[in-house]
């Protein structure tokens, strides 16, 4: 790869779907969002990006209804598991068509084809066939996805989770979370305050402040996302996490190009 510049983007499920009605993509939104994407790519050209993208209506739901996260056996389970890979699937599909018709070679890598965990943990995953197309100036997608487990059956990795392992061969210089907030919110939504700043070090002090998810998620939301990120900067000191609304029009280009917004996550 020519270019040092590595930036993973998730585009959350609140961004790009109706997270209180199942099953319904947010198209403008996800057209908006592509171009922007394209946009970016076109005035700085100085990056690799991964795109990953949440579930939203599509997964969370299907997932609550058949408790497909916590593992099971039998007839009932693995129809339930099918059912929440079809409707992420489905909009997998949505977005991959639409950051296409933006102009953008994009390739899906959905982990329920490759990676396999144990007791909800990654046991393995060939990510050479991410690392090649990095190489050729593809887009690498990946998603929220079903998880065969060799333990419990199966379980859910949130896209969060999939950043955490590919992180860890993918070195990337940035991990940008657009969602619907304009960060991470402090003691409540009605306070309208943004938490500048989460480090290891001011993370004790604030963690009772931040909330979960207020809609069906069943990777935790807000919190877990937080927890997550944090453990990634410790371990990749150099990383930073940005977490912003991907909502408002420009913010995602503003982003991919260099601007700092909402919530940043820094190993100090």
């Amino acid at each position: 790869m020519k270019s040092t510049r590595i930036i993973f983007l998730k585009l959350g499920g609140s961004l790009i779907t109706d997270k209180d009605k199942p099953q319904t993509a947010r198209l403008d939104v996800i057209e908006r969002i592509a171009n922007e994407i394209a946009e970016a790519i076109h005035r700085t050209g100085d990056f690799h990006l991964v795109i990953g993208h949440g579930s939203g209506s599509f997964g969370h739901a299907t997932a609550d209804q058949f408790q497909t996260h916590l593992g099971g056996e039998g007839e009932a389970y693995w129809r339930g598991f099918a059912e929440v890979w079809r409707a992420a699937r489905e909009l997998n599909q949505i977005m991959i068509d639409y950051l296409f018709k933006a102009g953008l070679p994009v390739v899906a890598f959905p982990p329920s084809a490759g990676l396999i965990a144990e007791e909800k943990h990654l046991a393995s995953w060939d990510t050479n066939p991410i690392k090649i197309a990095l190489s050729h100036n593809l887009i690498p997608v990946v998603q929220g996805d079903v998880i065969f487990d060799l333990e419990i059956g199966g379980t859910i990795f949130s896209t969060e989770q999939v950043f955490l392992h590919l992180a860890k061969v993918i070195r990337p210089n940035e991990i940008l979370l657009a969602g619907i907030e304009k960060g991470v919110h402090k003691e409540s939504k009605k306070s309208h305050k943004i938490i500048p700043q989460i480090t290891p070090e001011n993370y004790p002090s604030l963690k009772t402040t931040i909330s979960g998810s207020h809609s069906t998620d069943v990777t935790g939301g807000m919190r877990a996302k937080v927890r997550l990120m944090l453990s990634l900067v410790q371990e990749n000191p150099g990383l930073e996490v940005g977490i912003f609304s991907g909502l408002e029009p420009g913010n995602i280009k503003r982003a991919l190009c260099g601007e700092q917004l909402g919530t940043m996550i820094t190993s100090e």
